[in-house]
């Protein structure tokens, strides 16, 4: 079970792990074991998931998942499979936990006094600057 937090807890039969030859570290080793994660997840159909998390999910890592709604990690820093495995469940709990609350909506305020004076002050020397780079005017025109 990847617990997320009380509301989110994915049992791990939802996920699909590959093993492939990793080019991590590893010495000859890399040739002969299979050491690389890859997993596979279902967001799209997967009851485990609010709708609310999973909407804001599907949005924030539209790029990760495939067009069925799958998402692939894959994960070769260790040369084990068991904790390239490991990692991966760890990116994707970070992935859930960055979505699981529902942003803040701002709240409109009004700018403060000094504010906009000082935005004013700061248009007024601008306005100033570039009226001093003029050509001086002659009585003649």
């Amino acid at each position: 079970m990847l617990r997320v937090n009380r509301s989110i807890q994915i049992p791990l039969s939802e996920f699909t792990f590959v093993y492939s030859r990793s080019g991590g570290p590893g010495g000859q080793n890399v040739n002969k074991v299979n050491s690389k994660a890859t997993l596979r997840w279902d967001v799209a159909r997967s009851p485990a998931l609010p709708e609310g998390v999973r909407a804001r999910f599907s949005e924030r890592y539209r790029r990760r998942l495939t067009k069925n709604g799958e998402l692939v990690l894959h994960s070769q820093r260790f040369r084990d499979q068991e904790r390239n495995a490991a990692d991966c469940l760890e990116r994707l709990k970070a992935m859930l936990h960055e979505v699981a609350t529902p942003p803040r909506r701002r709240k409109a305020t009004r700018p403060t006094r000094s504010s906009v004076e000082q935005r004013l002050r700061g248009k007024r020397h601008a306005a100033e600057k570039k009226h001093r780079r003029r050509k001086p005017r002659t009585l003649e025109e």
